[in-house]
């Protein structure tokens, strides 16, 4: 029997889409389990947008009211990056916030496909230091050069703030937001989640360290910057985030394939 989100109908030919859309929300779906899986998202609030393949304009996200783990591909919302909203929302609604940041980074980044935004606890603990992120072991320096910080602002719902969060982040690919949470992106929804999975890692790690309230070890700036470079080789093959991605999507159809309805 489909497990189908309330409200929601799992009937692929109302409204009919193309082959395109359909993958791009199971996977945005899977994404969405996949995080609440490894503790990224517990509440209704918070986005993971994905751009569509087959029309650019439009993109996904979720419904204000869904948690993570309820999230099916026939449940998500799409709109356009004019801040149209081209779907029934039924009794759901869209986070202003997530919907007016998310939309700017795909409108104002033709070469990014997915954006995450989280508020998972180690990051916001991060997030509320004075000195922001360390990368302290190998695997964060996949992070080396690759995080931005935004200043709080309140909720940012408003629009004028939009440019300021996508000049911010520039070209890299995470985000710490001051105060408040962790963004990503990518140019497939599999690399926006292994970036996120890296940022959120690296935040609990620094947590663990600063409890022990031993003396950090630092890694020497040219050794970052030598790892840096190794990684960039390794970013040029397809396999870099497809690899980790195809055992993400294992897992959530090990845990409930009802993602796909």
């Amino acid at each position: 029997m489909q497990v189908v989100a309330p409200g929601f109908t799992a009937d692929r030919s109302k409204p009919q889409m193309s082959e395109g859309e359909w993958a791009t929300r199971c996977d945005l779906a899977a994404a969405f389990r996949m995080a609440h899986h490894l503790g990224w998202n517990d509440r209704v609030t918070n986005h993971i947008t994905a751009r569509l393949p087959d029309n650019p304009h439009h993109f996904l996200m979720n419904p204000r009211g869904l948690g993570w783990h309820e999230v099916t591909a026939s449940s998500l919302v799409k709109a356009d990056l004019d801040g149209n909203i081209l779907s029934d929302l039924g009794e759901y609604s869209l986070g202003p916030a997530g919907f007016n940041f998310h939309s700017a980074i795909l409108r104002e980044n033709p070469h990014l496909n997915c954006s995450i935004h989280v508020h998972a606890r180690a990051g916001v603990v991060i997030a509320a230091t004075k000195d922001g992120l360390m990368i302290v072991d190998q695997t964060g320096c996949h992070l080396h050069g690759e995080v931005a910080y935004h200043q709080f602002e309140g909720f940012a719902e408003e629009k004028d703030e939009a440019p300021r969060i996508v000049n911010d982040l520039g070209k890299k690919m995470t985000m710490i937001m001051w105060n408040h949470g962790l963004l990503s992106v990518g140019r497939t929804i599999g690399e926006a989640v292994l970036y996120m999975r890296r940022l959120v890692d690296a935040c609990e790690l620094q947590v663990q360290l600063m409890s022990t309230g031993a003396e950090i070890r630092r890694i020497p700036e040219d050794v970052l910057d030598f790892t840096r470079s190794q990684i960039n080789k390794k970013r040029q093959s397809p396999a870099y985030s497809t690899e980790e991605w195809k055992m993400y999507l294992r897992v959530v159809e090990s845990l409930d394939p009802s993602y796909r309805t």
